[in-house]
């Protein structure tokens, strides 16, 4: 028998390399050399053959006792080389006392294992894949409902969490020179803040958070998660580092899409394109608004027409031209009525924009300094930059490694009513297709849905078992005169009754966010309950129907699936979200939407 001393003491210790012992092959003992062989190891890092046998000293015949023996220690030195962790000094200790030299890193004779990386812990109770609204309201929400919770936030985004809306709206219209530096803006009711929801003093350092008392929200910036194993509760970052998890939040939002005929193009028509979406699509656009004398923003949407509106300003003080084109016949015309659309292309046109409808991008070149757009109607646009905000295509890479159903009409992780793709893993946000009990499966990719769900499923994540029942917002400001709110399904495609008075002073986003006292309106909506609202019949006169072009100054525009309200867009009123929501949860029909329309006191004053 042979021993070993493994402790400083000398204690003896059952020997446990398992170069020492030999296996047998077709009833002869093959030497570890030849086994070593086998694997591939280079040659010099082989046993000699004075270590080998050919049967035991001074005896003749079988060895198969013998051969069993071996076979089984082999067996179990391979169990405890696997325990000691592949810890090459401490391999290389156990060589040592029998006379082999070899120090070989084990990567020689096994995979080798992840790197880990020394300032991430191997387990969280609570890890929250995406930094952005979603993955920080769930953090919040988790803090609040468990004070003594850690949580790992592991995001692409380099930066900290940070509210997006700003990035399209206020930041633009900031006097500030170093607004791209300071990421400051000043509200529409004047008040200043920043964009990042909290200060990094707010978050434990990543490697304090095993061990800091009563835990906290520590971020991992910058790393991306590849893979997942639903069943054995890991996730394998790009760097190759592993966590352990409790629970999970998927929470990787999306990423913008692009134009096919943008795709097509070389790279030299890439390098002068934005897909804007993140700090760095804000600090690289403001620069070259100042650099370039043309900049053109395919899209007709919300971002769009935003960003628009925006860049028109400078467009009259820079002598900046910024042309706007989409598909559609009027701005935001997949979700407004068509007169409502018409009247907003001309006021995005007095800001200083040259608004193209009807404008399908055909190809996009590079001819000598500029690039020139060609539409399918033959008509041509020349420019030095593009922005294309044409929607946003939802991040579910880990659909696949996570085996998680993707839903294939709207796109998104499919959850049940508690957010729940499965028994403890919760999506939010963006890239969360959910079952909406009065609307149906829908997708949302607003900054109210984000707080919203990323709230819920904060709270589900430590057991409260909640539906998601409720009705987000969002909103959309073409600069700080003229804004709106909406709830629910707002289609163009869908019937739609609009009602409509004159407009006051007060009726401006910048007068809502100073009486709401915040400049990121959902912060207020979303707290009001439309179970809390009383809803009753108000004196004003009836509401006034315009004719077309005529000024729509402000009111309520009710969109109906099977004579039901079942979305609203509320036209420069604002603070009025918990009754439209209301409404839509009801679900009742009505004979006369101009009675409903005086719910909103869009008389007063």
């Amino acid at each position: 028998k042979t021993r070993c001393s493994g402790s400083a003491t000398g204690a003896p210790r059952p020997a446990c390399a398992a170069g020492v012992f030999l296996c047998c092959f077709s009833n002869k003992l093959c030497s570890l050399g030849t086994l070593l062989q086998r694997w591939n190891v280079p040659p010099d890092l082989q046993l000699s053959r004075q270590v080998a046998s050919t049967g035991v000293p001074g005896k003749k015949g079988s060895n198969s006792v013998f051969v069993l023996i071996v076979g089984l220690s082999t067996l179990g030195a391979g169990a405890y080389a696997s325990k000691i962790n592949r810890t090459e000094p401490l391999w290389n200790h156990r060589c040592a006392f029998v006379g082999l030299h070899l120090p070989v890193k084990l990567s020689h004779l096994s995979p080798a294992a992840p790197d880990t990386h020394p300032n991430v812990p191997s387990h969280v109770p609570f890890l929250l894949i995406g930094g952005g609204t979603a993955a920080f309201a769930a953090a919040r929400s988790i803090r609040a409902r468990d004070p003594g919770a850690r949580v790992l936030i592991v995001s692409e985004d380099p930066a900290l969490p940070y509210m997006r809306p700003p990035l399209s709206k206020e930041l633009w219209f900031s006097d500030d020179p170093n607004v791209t530096e300071t990421l400051r803006f000043k509200q529409w009711n004047g008040k200043e803040r920043s964009i990042y929801f909290q200060p990094p003093s707010f978050y434990v350092p990543v490697q304090d958070l095993p061990s800091v008392e009563n835990g906290g929200v520590a971020v991992l910036p910058g790393k991306k998660v590849v893979h997942m194993d639903v069943r054995g509760n890991t996730v394998k970052l790009s760097d190759g580092t592993q966590i352990s998890y409790d629970k999970c939040l998927i929470a990787t939002g999306g990423s913008p899409r692009n134009l096919p005929a943008i795709e097509r193009a070389g790279k030299d028509v890439q390098k002068r394109l934005t897909l804007f979406r993140k700090i760095e699509d804000f600090r690289r656009l403001e620069k070259i608004s100042r650099e370039v004398k043309s900049i053109t923003i395919i899209g007709g949407g919300f971002l769009g027409s935003e960003l628009a509106c925006a860049l028109g300003r400078r467009a009259r003080t820079r002598g900046l031209e910024v042309i706007q084109l989409f598909p559609e016949n009027g701005n935001m015309g997949k979700v407004l009525p068509e007169y409502l659309s018409n009247w907003t292309t001309e006021k995005v046109r007095r800001e200083g924009v040259n608004v193209l409808p009807n404008a399908v991008v055909k190809s996009v070149s590079v001819s000598g300094n500029r690039l020139v757009i060609k539409l399918k109607d033959g008509r041509k646009v020349e420019t030095d930059h593009i922005v294309a905000a044409v929607g946003l295509e939802p991040n579910v890479e880990l659909a696949k490694s996570a085996g998680l159903e993707v839903d294939s009409d709207f796109g998104g992780f499919r959850v049940n009513a508690e957010l729940q793709a499965r028994s403890n893993i919760w999506v939010a946000g963006d890239a969360a297709c959910f079952y909406d009990i009065k609307l149906g499966r829908r997708r949302v990719e607003h900054h109210d849905h984000a707080v919203v769900s990323g709230r819920l499923a904060g709270e589900n994540m430590t057991g409260a078992a909640k539906p998601y029942w409720h009705q987000s917002m969002f909103w959309s400001d073409l600069g700080p005169n003229v804004g709106y709110e909406a709830i629910g399904l707002v289609d163009s495609s869908l019937p739609t009754v609009g009602v409509f008075a004159k407009a006051t002073a007060k009726d401006t986003p910048k007068s809502a966010t100073e009486q709401s006292g915040t400049g990121i309106r959902s912060e207020s909506e979303t707290e009001a309950e439309a179970s809390e609202v009383q809803i009753s019949q108000s004196s004003s006169p009836v509401p006034h129907v315009p004719k077309q072009g005529e000024d729509y100054g402000k009111g309520v525009i009710f969109y109906l699936r099977d004579k039901v309200v079942v979305g609203i867009v509320l036209w420069n009123i604002f603070n009025r979200m918990p009754i439209a929501r209301k409404i839509i949860k009801d679900g009742e029909e009505h004979e006369d939407l101009n009675e409903v329309a005086k719910l909103f006191n869009i008389h007063e004053d």
